[in-house]
C-alpha cells in the first residue's frame, strides 16, 4: 500500500463516505486475539480527521464509544441478554459513515447480536467519566442502577439551591439554566423512544453540565423483526418471532463539540523515515511487516494534531507533558524537524506560573468536575460562567525537567534554520526562560550540598504519601519513596546540560547561575546516582528471591521455581539502582527499568544493563513475555504487599515505553545479544504493541495478557516507529 492511496483513503473519510476502520485490534496476523480476552476494537476518523475509537468488551457487555476531539468525549452503555449475562454483539459489516450537521459531526456503523438483548448504563460525558465508571465497578451493576454522576456536580446543584434568591437567579443565568429543577435534568441522559411500523428509535441524549455542547446516541432497528420496550432507563430489543436470526441495530452518535486539527504524515515524518517506509513497503517477502508499520503510522497520524500530541486511546486522549516530551526524544530519528515545535510551544503554552510543566489538561466535563469542586469549596461564582474551562495539573516533577532537555535538542539541531529558531523564541522566549529558572531552583540545593535529602522530591499529599510525580504514577509505583532515581539520576543531570545548549540563544537568561557555576552543578549532579545503588552478595540474593516466592501462591510459586531451576543464581555480586529513596535518603531496594534512559541519552549505566536482562525472579526478564516494570524481591514485605495490591507499575507488567527505550538504547550501542534477546520475548508475548500488559500462570505455564485498562493506540508505544527504523538501518 503506498503513501497515496493511504492517502486517498483518508481523504474518503473526511468526504463523508462509508469506509473501514482506520485501525482495529486484534488484527488476524498481527495481534493474538486470545490475550485480548474477548476486547475487540476499531478507530475510525469523523469529517474533521479526529479519531472516533469504538470497543466492545465482551467480558462485561460494555460499549464505548471515544471521541479523541478537543473535549475528549465518551458514549457508552452496556448490553446484556434476557438471563443478565454480557451480551456477545459484534460488528455488522466493516465500515462507517461520518458526516456532519449544523454545527455538529455524527459517525454511524452497525451492531448484530444473536439474540434479545437489554441496554442500560447508559454514560455520555468524558473520557474520564467513563474511567471512573469502570474503575468504581459501576460496569457490572444492574443495569436499572442510579445513573452515575459526578459528587461535584451533586453538590454544586443543591448549593445553588440553597442561594438567597437573587444570587440564585444570577447562578442560574450563568449556567444557562431557566431553574434548579432544568439544571439537575442535566445529571444524567434522557432516554426517549419513538416507534413507527416500519422501525423504531431509541434517543439517548445529555448536555455538558453548563449547557454548552450536547452528546447524542442513537439505536435504530427494523420494527417488522423487531420489538423495542422501555422500562426507565432500560430498553429491551427482541425478535418478534423465535430463531428470527440475529438482531441488527444501527448506531449512531453526534456531538457538536470543537474539534482538534490533526497534523497528516507527511507533516509528522521526515525523508529519512519516507525513504525507510517505501523501502518496506517493496519488500514483498515479508507482508506484515508494511502492515505493522502502516498500522503505527496511522495510530501516530490519529494521536497527532497542532494543538497536542494525545496519550493514547481510548483511556488518555488529551494532552500529557511527559508523553509528549518522552515521545519527541525517542521520534528524533524520524520526525521532520517542525513536531519537536508543535511539542515544546504545547508544554511553554500551558506551563504553570512558577515556570513548571503541566502536566495532564482537564478537559470539557472533567474540567466541569474540577471547577465545581473550586465552586463547591470557595463559593466564587465568577467559575460559573466558564465551568468548563481548562484545568491544568502540575503535581507531576520529571516533566519541568524534561522539557528543557527537548528544547536543546531543537535548538541544538543544525538542520533547522536559524532564523526559524528565532521566530519561535520570538514567540515563547518568555516562558522558556521561566522553565529553566524552575529548574534551576530546584536543582540549585543538592548542587550547593550533595546530600540525598537535597535530591528533587515528590510534594507530600494530605495522607502523608509522598505523591508519585514520575512515569510511575500510580499510587506504589515508586514503592512509597520520596526520592525517583529517574528524577535525579537522569533528567535533573540532563536539564542542567541542556541550559548551556539554550542559554546562548536567549537575549537573557534570569534567575539562571553563571557558567562556571552551571558547570560545577552539573558535574555535581551527575553523580547523584551513586545514592540509588544496592549491592547484594549471593548468599542475600538468594534468601529475599525465596522468601519473595514463599509468599505467591502455590501454582506461581511453583512455575518461579522451574524457572530458577533452570536459571539458577547468579554467583556474584548483584547491583542495581533501586527506584527510589526513602524520605530519609536510604534506597528502596526495588529493581526497575529506569537505567534504560540513562542507556538512552548519556554513555553511562552499562553496568546496570545486567539486571534487566537477567531472569525473573532474580533480575526482571520473562522469556515470552518482556523486561518487567519492576522486581520488588530485595525489598520489604510492605512493599510486594503495595504492589499486590496495584499492579499497574508492578513485578506483574511490562511497559512498552521501557521495551523502547531500550531497544533503541542497545540499537545505538549495537549491542544484538541483548536486543535480539529483547526483541524475541516481546514479539512472543503477542502484546508488543500493547501499552503495557501482563501475564497469567496456571499449570500450562505462563501465559501472556493484555492488560485490562491499557491503551490500544497509545504515543510511548508508538516510538516503536523509531525501533523499527534504527533495526533497519
Amino acid at each position: 500500500m503506498s503513501l497515496v492511496t493511504v492517502l486517498a483513503g483518508a481523504l474518503a473519510v473526511c468526504q463523508g463516505d462509508t469506509a473501514p476502520p482506520y485501525l482495529a485490534f486484534p488484527e488476524p496476523g498481527l495481534d493474538d486475539p486470545v490475550a485480548y480476552e474477548g476486547y475487540r476494537t476499531r478507530l475510525y476518523r469523523d469529517v474533521r480527521g479526529n479519531a472516533v475509537q469504538i470497543y466492545l468488551d465482551h467480558k462485561s457487555g460494555r460499549v464505548v464509544h471515544l471521541w479523541a476531539d478537543a473535549l475528549d468525549e465518551s458514549i457508552g452503555f452496556t448490553a446484556r441478554d434476557t438471563a443478565g449475562a454480557p451480551a456477545p454483539l459484534d460488528w455488522a459489516g466493516q465500515g462507517a459513515t461520518a458526516g456532519a450537521t449544523r454545527g455538529g459531526r455524527t459517525l454511524g456503523y452497525r451492531l448484530t447480536s444473536p439474540g434479545a438483548l437489554r441496554l442500560g448504563l447508559f454514560l455520555l460525558g468524558s473520557m474520564r467519566l467513563e474511567r471512573d465508571f469502570h474503575y468504581a465497578g459501576r460496569d457490572t451493576l444492574a443495569l436499572d442502577a442510579p445513573p452515575f454522576v459526578p459528587a461535584e456536580l451533586v453538590q454544586l446543584v443543591a448549593k445553588v439551591e440553597r442561594l438567597p434568591l437573587a444570587e440564585r437567579r444570577r447562578a442560574l443565568a450563568l449556567l444557562g439554566a431557566r431553574d434548579v429543577v432544568a439544571l439537575r435534568g442535566r445529571l444524567d441522559p434522557s432516554v426517549t423512544v419513538e416507534q413507527t411500523a416500519m422501525t423504531w428509535r431509541v434517543r439517548v441524549a445529555q448536555p455538558s453540565f453548563d449547557g454548552r455542547t450536547h452528546l447524542t446516541l442513537v439505536l435504530r432497528g427494523d420494527a417488522r423483526t423487531t420489538t423495542v420496550t422501555p422500562r426507565g432507563s432500560v430498553v429491551t430489543i427482541r425478535p418478534r418471532r423465535v430463531g428470527g436470526g440475529p438482531l441488527a441495530i444501527a448506531v449512531e452518535i453526534a456531538t457538536d463539540a470543537p474539534a482538534l486539527t490533526p497534523l497528516s504524515r507527511d507533516a509528522i515524518f521526515n525523508d529519512a523515515f519516507r525513504h525507510f517506509y517505501e523501502s518496506v513497503r517493496s519488500d514483498t517477502g515479508h507482508p506484515l511487516r508494511l502492515r505493522r508499520l502502516e498500522r503505527e503510522v496511522r495510530g501516530f497520524e490519529l494521536l497527532s494534531s497542532r494543538e497536542k500530541l494525545m496519550a493514547g486511546l481510548p483511556n488518555f486522549a488529551t494532552y500529557f507533558g511527559r508523553d509528549m516530551l518522552m515521545t519527541a526524544l525517542l521520534m528524533e530519528p524520524v520526525w521532520s524537524d517542525t513536531m519537536p515545535e508543535h511539542v515544546i510551544a504545547a508544554a511553554l503554552r500551558k506551563l504553570g506560573p512558577a515556570g513548571d510543566v503541566s502536566h495532564e489538561e482537564a478537559l470539557g466535563g472533567q474540567a466541569i468536575r474540577e471547577n465545581a469542586a473550586e465552586y463547591n469549596r470557595t463559593g466564587d461564582a465568577r467559575l460559573l460562567a466558564h465551568l468548563a474551562a481548562v484545568r491544568e495539573n502540575y503535581f507531576m516533577v520529571d516533566d519541568d525537567f524534561q522539557l528543557p532537555v527537548v528544547a536543546a535538542r531543537y535548538f541544538g539541531n543544525p538542520a533547522v534554520p536559524a532564523a526559524r529558531k528565532r521566530r519561535f523564541l520570538a514567540q515563547y522566549g518568555a516562558p522558556l526562560r521561566k522553565n529553566l529558572a524552575y529548574v534551576w531552583r530546584r536543582a540549585e540545593p543538592y548542587a550547593r550540598e550533595p546530600v540525598a535529602t537535597n535530591l528533587v522530591g515528590f510534594q507530600r499529599d494530605p495522607d502523608g504519601w509522598w505523591h508519585p510525580g514520575s512515569w510511575r504514577d500510580s499510587r506504589v509505583g515508586y514503592a512509597g519513596g520520596r526520592f525517583a532515581f529517574d528524577v535525579n539520576a537522569v533528567w535533573a543531570p540532563e536539564a542542567l546540560e541542556a541550559i548551556t545548549v539554550i542559554r546562548p540563544m536567549l537575549d537573557s537568561a534570569p534567575g539562571l547561575p553563571d557558567s562556571a557555576t552551571l558547570a560545577g552543578a552539573i558535574a555535581t549532579w551527575r553523580g547523584a546516582g551513586r545514592h540509588f545503588e544496592v549491592a547484594l552478595g549471593p548468599a542475600e540474593v538468594a534468601a529475599r528471591v525465596q522468601a519473595k516466592l514463599a509468599s505467591l501462591p502455590d501454582t506461581e510459586r511453583a512455575y518461579w521455581n522451574s524457572v530458577l531451576a533452570r536459571t539458577g543464581f547468579p554467583a556474584d555480586t548483584l547491583r542495581f539502582l533501586a527506584v527510589s529513596l526513602d524520605s530519609e535518603g536510604r534506597p528502596i531496594p526495588v529493581m526497575n527499568t529506569d537505567p534504560g534512559m540513562l542507556l538512552y541519552l548519556t554513555p553511562e549505566g552499562e553496568r546496570y544493563l545486567r539486571p534487566l536482562l537477567l531472569p525473573y525472579p532474580v533480575g526482571l526478564f520473562v522469556d515470552g513475555l518482556g523486561p518487567l516494570a519492576a522486581n520488588d524481591a530485595y525489598a520489604s514485605p510492605t512493599v510486594w504487599q503495595m504492589f499486590a495490591r496495584d499492579l499497574y507499575h508492578s513485578p506483574r507488567v511490562v511497559w512498552g515505553r521501557e521495551v523502547n527505550v531500550l531497544l533503541a538504547a542497545l540499537a545505538r550501542r549495537g549491542d544484538r545479544p541483548a536486543l535480539d534477546s529483547i526483541l524475541d520475548a516481546v514479539e512472543r508475548s503477542g502484546l508488543r504493541h500493547a501499552e503495557l500488559w501482563s501475564y497469567r500462570v496456571d499449570s500450562a505455564g505462563l501465559h501472556p495478557v493484555r492488560y485490562g485498562t491499557s491503551s490500544d493506540v497509545q504515543l510511548w508505544s508508538l516510538t516503536d516507529l523509531a525501533i523499527q527504523f534504527l533495526l533497519r538501518r
